[in-house]
C-alpha cells in the first residue's frame, strides 16, 4: 500500500455510505487527514451507514478523521463545511470530492417544482458553493485536486425508437443536474488552468450498487450493469492524484482504469484477494449508468 496522501488534507461529501465512505476511507488508508460531510451524523432510519460509522471504520488507519455535518441543500448550512473542516484538519484543503448527491426519480411530465429545486440545489449549487470555497486556499499553495462525481445519466436517449432502462425517463431532472455539473466542472478546470489546481468529473460506466442505489434501483439492475465499489473508488482517488495537465475533463470509471492501468484495491488500499471476482464490463460498452447517492 502506497501513502500518496501523506500530508493531504481532503474533504469527502455524502461520506456516511457508499461511494463517499469507500473515497474517504481509501484517501485515509494512504495517508490523507479526511473531513466527512454528510447529514447523518447517527443511525439513518431506514439505510444502513452514518458519518459515525465511517469515522470510527477509518480510524484505524491512524490519520486525522472529522466530522461535519451538514444539508447540503440548505445553503446557509454548506456556506460554512469548509471553514469548518479548516478549522478541524488544520489546514486547508487540497482535495475536494463532492459525491452527496440527490437523486429523485419520478415522470417528467408531472416532476414538482420543489423537487426540482432540491435535485440542483444538492448536485449542481452545493459542488459549485464548496469549489469556490476551497479555491482560494488552493491556489494559493499552487496545487488542488478537486473530483466531482457524476452520472451516466447525462447521456441523451436517441431514437426513435427509444431504448430505455429502468426508471426511463423518469431519472432526466438527475441526468440533467449532472450535466450542469459536468459543464461548470470543465468551465472550472479551463478557469484555473495553471494554477495548480485539477477539476475533473467522474462517472460510474455502470450502476454502483451503494446503499441508496439498492434502495432506488436495485431491483431493476441486471448484474452485468453493476460495477464494484473498489472499481468506482479507484477512478476517484486517481484522480486526486492526477497531473496538472489532466484538467476539465468528464471521465468515465473503468474506461479510466483501462487508460491509466490503474490495478483495483480494496478499500484499505491492499491488493484484493486472489478470489474477489471483479465484474468485467468490457464487452458492454453502451450501458447507461446509474450512480445513485443521497444526500445522507
Amino acid at each position: 500500500m502506497t501513502r500518496r496522501f501523506d500530508g493531504r488534507r481532503a474533504l469527502v461529501t455524502g461520506s456516511s455510505r457508499g461511494i463517499g465512505a469507500g473515497v474517504a476511507e481509501r484517501l485515509a488508508a494512504e495517508g490523507a487527514d479526511v473531513a466527512l460531510v454528510a447529514r447523518t451524523l447517527g443511525a439513518h432510519a431506514t439505510l444502513p451507514g452514518s458519518l459515525e460509522e465511517t469515522a470510527a471504520r477509518i480510524a484505524k488507519y491512524g490519520t486525522k478523521v472529522e466530522i461535519v455535518v451538514a444539508d447540503l441543500t440548505d445553503e446557509q448550512q454548506r456556506d460554512t463545511v469548509v471553514s469548518q473542516a479548516i478549522e478541524k484538519l488544520g489546514g486547508t484543503i487540497d482535495i475536494l470530492v463532492n459525491n452527496a448527491a440527490a437523486a429523485i426519480y419520478a415522470p417528467l411530465s408531472e416532476y414538482p417544482l420543489r423537487r426540482r429545486r432540491v435535485v440542483f440545489e444538492a448536485n449542481v449549487h452545493a459542488p459549485l458553493d464548496l469549489m469556490q470555497a476551497v479555491i482560494p486556499g488552493m491556489v494559493a499553495n499552487g496545487y488542488g485536486w478537486i473530483v466531482n462525481v457524476s452520472s451516466g445519466t447525462t447521456k441523451q436517449w436517441q431514437g426513435p425508437p427509444f431504448t430505455l432502462i429502468e426508471p426511463g425517463t423518469a431519472m432526466t431532472v438527475y441526468g440533467a443536474s449532472k450535466s450542469a455539473l459536468n459543464r461548470i466542472s470543465n468551465g472550472m478546470g479551463v478557469e484555473l488552468y495553471g494554477e495548480g489546481v485539477r477539476v475533473n468529473t467522474i462517472e460510474p460506466r455502470a450502476a454502483v450498487l451503494s446503499e441508496g442505489a439498492r434502495v432506488l434501483v436495485g431491483e431493476t439492475i441486471r448484474p452485468d450493469q453493476v460495477e464494484s465499489m473498489e472499481q468506482m473508488v479507484e477512478a476517484v482517488t486517481a484522480l486526486c492524484d492526477c497531473d496538472t495537465e489532466f484538467t476539465a475533463r468528464s471521465c468515465v470509471s473503468l474506461d479510466l482504469i483501462d487508460e491509466w492501468a490503474l490495478t483495483v484495491r480494496g478499500l484499505d488500499g491492499t491488493a484484493l484477494p486472489e478470489t474477489t471476482a471483479l465484474p468485467d464490463l468490457t464487452a458492454s460498452p453502451d450501458l447507461t449508468a446509474i450512480r445513485t447517492e443521497e444526500l445522507a
